[in-house]
């Protein structure tokens, strides 16, 4: 048999090692590791390499090869999902009479099912968060122009981030790209989206041998309506007096303040220049990650990153002689890598994700100084984190 055609990006395993011949389902190799995974309609493995963990789909060539263009865009636009590493085309003919093949993708680290979040003892308090993430997500891909095609809980994966839940998209098969994305097709992806989560939601009921009645079959709408909400805080335009501009920077903190980047300011002036429309572009939700990496080099989710820059803020609050350049250079010196090499040091399941365990201890922090009624050295704080042996955010 001839051997398969395989593209994979520099700075990753050229997987030549893995039996491409076979079927997915037929691998036995020693690479293959145990992973948690949500469910899906491919057949989806995870194998280890020294350069990190990927999970391969076997899915059609054709659909392969989409898949790994979209993904790869989407990268580049800095969207929230999984990273592409490479597309095999295999030289034989699956059971759709087509040519098989499979994608290649770096594991989402720290990441979860939305079976395991619904299942944890957490849910409660977070399903607000869950909705709300959710809904971001879709913002996010559609002011980026993405037409998702198959939204569903299945196709995504959580993470904590900070003190909230991000979501990150795992399935592109049936995604494009366009520069604008109209509302029809907005539309469109919503009402797939309902769709497939009230199937989702029927199949966790079915799967606990609960009634249909007992499936939360809304949970697609609520979604839909925070996503609707959002929508129009992020696009509507606003119209104000001329003499008001100070409006203008205050829209633009309100977009900011939800993380994503503002791209263009549109005025136009109305009412014989008396008053002014304000429309505006907006960006992808990458606003305090990209402030943080500026000011620190350190690298971390929109969420993680605005609760990391309120501590360089409060580490300033005392060093106002100090530029916002330096102050940075001498927080990370000073404060956030002693504290790093304190969290890798404990090596216990808070730890796993460093850079979330330190917005953890921010949080243990903040919530011991306003108990005590006073600023707790990073010291004293870590201290008693540790003895408590709980992370800092209910999960």
């Amino acid at each position: 048999m001839s051997t398969p055609n395989l593209r994979i990006r520099s700075g990753h395993p050229d997987f030549l090692d893995l039996p491409w011949e076979k079927s997915l389902t037929e691998w036995d190799h020693p690479r293959r590791l145990h992973l948690p995974k949500g469910i899906s309609r491919h057949e989806v493995r995870f194998f280890g390499y020294d350069t990190g963990v990927y999970a391969v789909k076997e899915i059609s060539a054709r659909t392969a090869l989409h898949e790994f263009e979209i993904l790869r865009r989407l990268e580049e636009i800095e969207a929230p999902s999984v990273v592409p590493v490479g597309v095999v085309e295999r030289p034989w003919i699956d059971e759709n009479d087509e040519q098989s093949g499979a994608v290649i993708t770096e594991y989402l680290r720290h990441a979860f099912s939305y079976r395991e979040l619904l299942s944890g003892p957490g849910f409660g308090g977070r399903r607000n968060q869950m909705l709300d993430a959710f809904a971001l997500l879709l913002v996010e891909l559609h002011l980026l122009g993405c037409y998702w095609g198959d939204c569903s809980l299945s196709n995504v994966l959580y993470h904590y981030d900070a003190d909230q839940i991000a979501v990150t998209m795992v399935d592109a098969e049936t995604a494009e790209l366009v520069p604008r994305l109209s509302k029809g097709r907005r539309e469109d992806d919503l009402a797939i989206m309902v769709e497939n989560v009230a199937g989702g939601m029927a199949d966790i009921a079915a799967s606990r041998d609960l009634d249909l009645d007992h499936a939360d079959l809304a949970l697609g709408e609520d979604i839909a309506d925070r996503y609707r909400n959002l929508w129009v805080e992020l696009t509507h335009d606003e119209v104000i007096p001329v003499d008001e501009r100070f409006r203008i920077n205050e829209r633009i903190l309100r977009i900011n303040d939800l993380g994503f980047e503002v791209e263009d300011l549109h005025l136009t002036a109305e009412d014989g220049g008396h008053r002014l429309r304000i429309g505006v572009t907006v960006g992808g939700r990458t606003f305090h990650q990209h402030r943080l990496r500026a000011l620190t080099g350190v690298e971390a989710s929109d969420e993680q990153s605005r609760q990391i820059l309120n501590d360089l803020s409060h580490y300033r609050a005392n060093r106002e002689e100090l530029s916002p350049e330096i102050a940075a250079i001498r927080w990370r010196a000073e404060q956030f890598e002693p504290m790093m090499a304190s969290l890798r040091s404990l090596g216990d399941l808070r730890t796993v994700d460093p850079v979330q365990a330190y917005c953890d201890f921010l949080h243990h922090r903040y919530l011991l100084s306003a108990g005590l009624g006073r600023d707790v050295p990073n010291d004293e704080a870590f201290e008693q984190w540790v003895e408590e042996g709980q992370p800092g955010y209910p999960i």
